[in-house]
This record gives C-alpha cells, sequence and structure tokens, in this order.
C-alpha cells in the first residue's frame, strides 16, 4: 500500500514538473526591452493625429497593437498615456507606460518646438535607460501635420491623459505581448513610409527636457536600476549602434545562407544533368535493342519470307526474259543470214543467164 501511494506521489511530481516546463511566458522582458517599441511608428502616428488625445488613441488601439512593452511582467501590453508640458514655444509630450498605481515609467518624448523663423522642429527621443543615450528620430512630414493647428495659440492648455491604472477608455482592451519577430512584422505596416525618419545624435530641446527631468515617470528603472541599456548592452551607446550590428550579423547569416543555396541548387542541377544524360543514353539503348529486336524478327517473319520468294521469283522472271530476247536475237541473225545468202544466189543466175546468151 505504502509502495502505491509513494508511487502515485512520484508520478504526480513529475506531471506537475513537465507541465511546469511547458508553460512559457513571452514578454518584453525575454528579449531586449527597446526591441518591443519602435520610435518611428510613434513619429508615423503622430503626424498623421488630429490632437494629441487622438493620439493616445491611436498608441493604444488594440486593431494596430504599436506596442509589445510588457514591463511589469503581467503577460498584458502596457497601456501607453500621454502627458504634456510646455515651456516657451517648445512643448514636450511624453509618452508613459501604466505599470500599476500611481507607478509609470517614461517611455519616450516627442519634442516639437518653433524657432525663430516660424520653422517647426520635430524628434522623437528613446528613453535613456530604455534606448541609450541620444537615441533619436526627427520625422519629416510630407504635409504640414494637423495635431500644429492649435499648439501655439494663447487659449491653448497642455494635455494630460484621464486614463490610469484600473480606468481605461472603452475602445482599449488588454493583448498579450508576442514575439519579437512577429512585433516587427506586424508594425511595419502601420509605419507611413511617404515620410522620412532621419537618425540624429543631438537633442534641440534641452531647457524643456530639463525642466521636466525631475518630474518624470521612473517607476520601472528604479525598481531595476541593473537594467538600463547601458548594463543589457555592454559596449554599445544606444540602440542605433546596436541594431546596425544585429543588421550586418543578419546580412551574414543571409549571404551564407545564399551560398549555401546556391551550392545546394549547383549540386542539385548537376545531379539532375547527370541523371537526364543516364536517362537519355539508357532510352537510346532500349530503343537500339527494340530496333535491332524488330529487325530479328523481321528476318524471321512470314512477310521476309513472302519478300524473299518474290525476290526468287523476280530474278527467274528475268532469267527467262534473257534467254528469250537471246534466242530471238539467234533467230533474227539466222534470218538475216538466210536471206543474204538467197539474194547471193538469185544474183549469181541471172548472171549465168545472162552469159548463155
Amino acid at each position: 500500500m505504502k509502495a502505491k501511494i509513494l508511487l502515485t506521489s512520484l508520478m504526480s511530481l513529475l506531471l506537475a514538473s513537465s507541465f511546469a516546463q511547458d508553460k512559457t511566458t513571452v514578454n518584453a522582458m525575454s528579449s531586449e526591452i527597446s526591441d518591443n517599441l519602435d520610435l518611428r511608428a510613434i513619429a508615423s502616428i503622430f503626424g498623421d493625429s488630429e490632437n494629441l488625445e487622438d493620439f493616445e488613441k491611436r498608441l493604444n488601439d488594440p486593431k494596430m497593437q504599436l506596442s509589445n512593452l510588457d514591463l511589469n511582467n503581467d503577460d498584458q501590453v502596457d497601456y501607453l498615456r500621454v502627458i504634456e508640458t510646455v515651456e516657451g514655444r517648445a512643448h514636450l509630450i511624453v509618452v508613459q507606460s501604466v505599470l500599476g498605481k500611481d507607478l509609470f515609467q517614461d517611455v519616450a518624448t516627442i519634442e516639437v518646438e518653433k524657432d525663430d523663423n516660424n520653422r517647426v522642429q520635430v524628434q522623437v527621443v528613446g528613453n535613456v535607460y530604455m534606448y541609450g543615450d541620444n537615441y533619436i528620430y526627427e520625422p519629416v512630414y510630407v504635409r504640414t501635420p494637423i495635431i500644429y493647428d492649435n499648439f501655439w495659440v494663447s487659449s491653448y492648455r497642455p494635455y494630460y491623459s484621464s486614463w490610469y491604472w484600473g480606468y481605461y477608455p472603452s475602445y482599449y482592451t488588454f493583448w498579450n505581448p508576442y514575439p519579437v519577430f512577429r512585433y516587427r512584422n506586424n508594425v511595419a505596416m502601420w509605419i507611413n513610409y511617404d515620410y522620412q525618419y532621419n537618425y540624429v545624435n543631438y537633442r534641440r530641446c534641452h531647457v524643456a527636457y530639463n525642466n521636466y527631468y525631475h518630474r518624470r515617470g521612473n517607476g520601472f528603472e528604479s525598481h531595476y536600476p541593473n537594467r538600463s541599456f547601458s548594463n543589457r548592452n555592454s559596449g554599445y551607446t544606444n540602440r542605433y549602434e546596436l541594431e546596425k550590428t544585429r543588421s550586418t550579423t543578419r546580412k551574414d547569416v543571409a549571404y551564407n545562407t545564399t551560398r549555401n543555396i546556391d551550392r545546394n541548387s549547383t549540386v542539385r542541377s548537376n545531379s539532375t544533368t547527370r541523371n537526364e544524360n543516364s536517362t537519355v543514353r539508357e532510352t537510346t539503348r532500349a530503343i537500339g535493342n527494340q530496333t535491332r529486336s524488330q529487325n530479328v524478327k523481321f528476318e524471321n517473319s512470314p512477310v521476309r519470307e513472302t519478300t524473299r520468294a518474290i525476290s526468287n521469283q523476280t530474278r527467274s522472271n528475268s532469267n527467262v526474259q534473257t534467254k528469250r530476247e537471246s534466242s530471238s536475237r539467234s533467230l533474227g541473225l539466222q534470218s538475216s543470214r538466210y536471206s543474204e545468202n538467197r539474194s547471193q544466189s538469185e544474183t549469181s543466175r541471172a548472171n549465168s543467164g545472162s552469159g548463155r546468151r
């Protein structure tokens, strides 16, 4: 009885271990954090938005799924809220992950500033903790974004999201994070490639950001100070440098893969050619053998025997005809000689009679 109980316990432990090993949680922490939010996508939808409320809606649209960040590791992509501060003619728009009650983490900032010549400059800047130092894109839009229209009016009020942990808009539903390669494929469909996204490594809007810095959301980095970009990726300044190395590696892999494919294709091609040549030779041999076989059959066939008989009869008839022609020529010659002798005899008699008279 004890043995049965012990055996049952062991089986239960093995099954539990097996299920535990089969369970896989996919979240942002299973890869490089900065892989899970493409700043070009943020720049793209910013240029297409009517206002900052519309911008926040696009950021969290479950149909688009532009973010794959799960910083609080709850197997749900974090809601991204938008807040804004204004310093003179500069607008600092902050994108934050909502991680818990009153707990936020800055992800990126969109810094919009109008210079003395009324030219608007836009930079999308990745958070240093997540993307490294000076990871910045400057979008170039093909038309002036509508969102600019209200930024510099006297009655403008900075936008501050009304959504927080546990309280979200009706259009929003959670979705689970998925592997990075799938996220890349998905987000690429939502980036407007009519725009340009120029990488730069210098920040234009220093004053506004420096004034905001001490109010920034840093809930995640304060809990995990050793997970900063510089600690995660020693030897790289920011994500741009890291991505260049990855691109080179991917090109090398693609090159080697192509070489292997070409080599295998050549081997298969040569093998196919040899097989085809062998098939041709075998077919030729078979046709030759078949022809010889047909010739042998024809030699032994009744048709062949009949042909031989006809040929022999033709030669026999030809010989008879030849003999007839020879006999005819002989008779003709004899007749000609007889006529000639008779003519000579008659001539002799005539001469003899003429002499007696």
